[in-house]
């Protein structure tokens, strides 16, 4: 009976320990959003740091989402004529490249590498300030952590990150027709034609909105995660990892459910 009532209590107790981690996340996460809605008066603190972690955010990131982006569009193109070839006209390769682009490539593949690079960078920064004190320093000093360093890197990345992605989204259009064109034989007009045809102007929304929703998940997840991190350089470390792999799959829930809400609802 004793055994019995250990291994029923087991998973019980597991439920339960997640159920009360997750209202304790919930509730912190809620309280850092409202902190950060009340600091947003004091703009003469983080308006010069916004700028500053704009500059870091978008010049250090442009090369790689870019490069991402051009070998996204390339694959695609020489997918489509893998696919395509003999079986539909070549103009649908130009829809095929655009769209995919425009849609889910350019949006997804900008946010998942700025998790990583972005999303890192905030944690490690926030967590090893926590632990060294320098937070508990600002405090004391009576100066808010929220506005000198969580409202400049979250509004950075919400001013970035859309602009990242709409590079993203014409680099891989521009290097898939020029794949297409080389291996293909696809010639302007026809992927011209294919990506009019086919384009909507809730396309480019689409995106926008993507693209917002991704820039949230990359900057305030790995800001709250680092912001309350412990335990030394070990806490950090698990911080930096926790945030990019809560910011990632933030990013794939986020395109399934924004998908559903903006594409089936025509």
């Amino acid at each position: 009976m004793a055994n019995g009532a250990a291994l029923t209590l087991g998973p019980v107790r597991l439920v339960a320990r997640w159920s009360l981690r997750s209202a304790d996340h919930a509730g912190r996460f809620t309280f850092l959003l409202v902190d950060m809605l009340r600091g947003l008066a004091e703009w003469r603190i983080y308006l010069p740091r916004t700028f500053e972690q704009s500059l870091a955010v978008g010049y250090g990131s442009l090369f790689i989402v870019l490069l991402v982006a051009g070998f996204a569009g390339a694959v695609t193109s020489l997918q489509t004529g893998y696919q395509f070839t003999g079986a539909l006209p070549l103009y649908y390769a130009g829809a095929v490249i655009s769209e995919s682009m425009i849609l889910e490539l350019g949006p997804v593949l900008t946010a998942l590498i700025l998790a990583g690079r972005i999303g890192a960078r905030y944690a490690a920064e926030l967590g090893t300030m926590r632990v060294t004190e320098q937070i508990d320093a600002l405090e004391s000093l009576g100066r808010s952590p929220i506005s000198h360093l969580l409202i400049p890197r979250v509004l950075a990345g919400l001013l970035v990150i859309p602009a990242l992605t709409m590079f993203a989204n014409a680099t891989g259009i521009l290097v898939g027709y020029l794949t297409a064109k080389g291996s293909l034989g696809l010639t302007y007009g026809d992927f011209e034609y294919g990506a009019q045809f086919f384009f909507r102007p809730l396309d480019l929304w689409y995106s926008l909105v993507k693209s917002y929703a991704f820039a949230c998940a990359v900057t305030l997840i790995p800001c709250y995660v680092g912001y309350n991190a412990q335990q030394g350089a070990e806490g950090v470390g698990r911080a930096t990892t926790g945030a990019v792999v809560s910011a990632s799959v933030s990013i794939l829930l986020l395109d399934a459910v924004i998908t559903k809400l903006l594409l089936t609802a025509k």
